[in-house]
């Protein structure tokens, strides 16, 4: 959707803005800022918590555009803002340098959706191995019969490493319910791998397929050892980490004025003087050892 904001509904492009996942924003230099319209478009889009999204820019001018700057810094105040590394800047007249400056931009904001595409998709970049960390994974698999997930901080079969944009509800859905009893692609529009199994679409910025080759078992835990089969890139936003989780994802318990006892995984308070010894968590199923007293 283009939108010309000298002349268009000014409402119809900030309700776009918020429509889609990705805006290119573009504008002349004027008066060592922006064009009136695109400086009142941005402000409306600040006063109305403008957020999660990707952003890129074009800019025009003389000899010395400011148009890149000025955007920038007005956006700089709205939360979890990625900014597109190729940026336009035009000087008076498009030169074969601002073409190659566009395709470059239009490669970016279109990485996701080529790699999502099983027809566009570059299946063989191992450059997807170097977002694997410390961090947390969705796992996928599939029996032969149903669709399943879950959160891990290790990797086998279908690995969808976690970006930095996940939101809790993709916590909740894949590791606080038990595949046994929840369908937890639900509604979603299904990508799959050329094995078959489920990509997520969205919050992930690398899919690995990985061929199951030899399993160990280690007592309290089992350790796949896997071949990778397909391997694709999705986005550059960095791989969530267990510190960025528990410092920016994970809910604060509402505790305040409580008195009872907290889970340290999902902050589910238990209100009471005692907590029972076989006590389960509603929302992540943890027993009472991961329950800790309300400070």
């Amino acid at each position: 959707m283009v939108h010309d904001l000298a002349r268009t509904d000014m409402s119809l492009a900030v309700s776009d803005a918020f429509r889609y996942g990705k805006l290119v924003l573009a504008t002349t230099t004027y008066n060592a800022d922006i064009y009136p319209f695109m400086r009142e478009f941005i402000d409306h889009l600040t006063e109305r918590n403008f957020q999660n999204r990707t952003v890129a820019f074009i800019e025009n001018g003389s000899w010395a555009p400011m148009a890149f700057k000025v955007m920038k810094e007005k956006l700089s105040s709205c939360k979890n803002l990625t900014f597109a590394e190729t940026a336009v800047h035009i000087k008076s007249a498009m030169s074969a340098a601002n073409k190659e400056e566009i395709d470059a931009l239009s490669a970016e904001l279109c990485k996701n959706y080529q790699a999502l595409s099983s027809e566009t998709a570059n299946k063989n970049d191992m450059t997807a191995l170097f977002k694997i960390g410390y961090g947390l994974y969705v796992v996928t698999s599939n029996d032969g019969k149903k669709d399943n997930g879950l959160i891990v901080n290790t990797v086998a079969q279908v690995l969808n490493i976690l970006s930095e944009e996940a939101p809790f509800s993709v916590f909740e859905n894949f590791g606080f319910q038990s595949g046994r009893t929840a369908d937890k692609f639900a509604g979603e529009t299904l990508t799959r791998t050329d094995n078959g199994l489920v990509m997520l679409r969205k919050y992930v910025n690398a899919v690995m397929s990985l061929k199951v080759i030899q399993y160990i078992d280690l007592g309290t835990h089992g350790m796949f050892i896997c071949d990778v089969t397909e391997a694709r890139v999705i986005s550059n936003a960095p791989s969530m980490t267990y510190a960025f989780y528990h410092a920016h994802v994970k809910p604060r318990p509402a505790t305040e004025g409580k008195k009872g006892f907290v889970c340290k995984i999902c902050g589910y308070v238990y209100e009471g003087e005692t907590l029972p010894d076989d006590f389960i968590c509603p929302l992540c199923k943890h027993g009472a050892a991961d329950f800790e007293p309300i400070q």
